[in-house]
């Protein structure tokens, strides 16, 4: 198996949707970009990913500026193409069109030297969904305390 660093992930993600089902997928990227990966300058915070003309484009993901580049180095906010087969792409886009889903990316990792993204297709949580998930959260830490004050 190869060796995944893992660079960047989108904790927003897990607090604002319910994930359903995520793919991989390569980035098409300059070569500043992935030396900036590579060093560790992304955000995947407010990314998301977006369907063109039959590609999956992401949106908004911050990838800093490589400083030993040239002046005409990478902008650091601008579309990214995904990487995918087409299949994989019409299944994304074709459970895209039903209500409420979007798609999301998770993580930003190097597998085998190359990039790759992981995109999950999410649903949004209503504020009373993400305040009974803070709750579930603050039980379970109460919990482990008093486990491991007892041992």
């Amino acid at each position: 198996m190869a060796n995944i660093k893992t660079v960047a992930t989108n904790p927003k993600a897990y607090h604002e949707y319910f994930i359903q089902e995520s793919q991989e997928a390569g980035i098409a990227l300059t070569g500043s970009e992935i030396k900036s990966i590579r060093a560790g300058k992304v955000s995947l915070r407010e990314s998301y990913v977006r369907s063109e003309e039959g590609e999956l484009w992401l949106v908004n993901a911050h990838i800093a500026r490589y400083e030993a580049s040239s002046y005409q180095s990478h902008e650091p906010i601008r579309p990214r193409k995904l990487l995918l087969h087409r299949k994989q792409i019409n299944a994304l886009t074709g459970k895209l069109a039903e209500k409420g889903l979007t798609l999301v990316a998770l993580k930003l990792y190097i597998k085998g030297g190359i990039a790759k993204v992981e995109v999950a297709l999410a649903k949004g949580k209503k504020l009373y969904d993400k305040r009974d998930a803070i709750a579930r959260r603050e039980v379970e830490r109460e919990m482990g305390r008093a486990i491991r004050r007892r041992v």
